[in-house]
């Protein structure tokens, strides 16, 4: 088990498991809410939870050993999260959410390009052929016939 707890694999599908819950809870949950509210109730909640497991682990001193550049990317991170936030809680409340996610889902094959062009990372060609279906089957899913 301890194996499994250890593997990133497992950790990146539980993470997908709980990003498909968050597209049906919140399709639901913004009925006849505004969509920014409805983003804000959605952080507050995420807040309190992160926060609640830094106390349970032990881990808030740890917030004292961020240096400056850890502060300017994180602090960024978190405003590029609460755009995209807000911008997938405006698309929810327009569309379907079977047809919302699978664009937002997009950001798979956008983090592919950014990290080869910006952190040096390489893909062999049959990754970026795995890349290239992610980003046509998005296209289908969103595709209106």
């Amino acid at each position: 088990m301890s194996e499994l707890l250890l593997s990133w694999r497992f950790w990146a599908l539980l993470s997908a498991g709980f990003a498909a819950a968050t597209a049906i809870l919140a399709k639901v949950g913004i009925e006849g809410v505004a969509p920014d509210v409805a983003t804000f109730v959605r952080t507050l909640v995420v807040v309190a939870f992160a926060g609640a497991i830094l106390l349970a682990a032990g881990q808030t001193r740890e917030i004292g050993h961020l240096s400056g550049r850890n502060l300017v990317f994180l602090i960024l991170s978190g405003l590029a999260t609460g755009a995209s936030w807000l911008c997938y809680f405006r698309a929810l409340a327009l569309g379907d959410a079977g047809r919302v996610a699978p664009l937002d889902k997009l950001s798979v094959v956008l983090v592919a390009v950014f990290g080869v062009l910006f952190l040096g990372e390489r893909l062999a060609p049959h990754h970026w052929l795995g890349v290239g279906r992610i980003a046509a089957g998005a296209g289908l899913l969103a595709w209106r016939a």
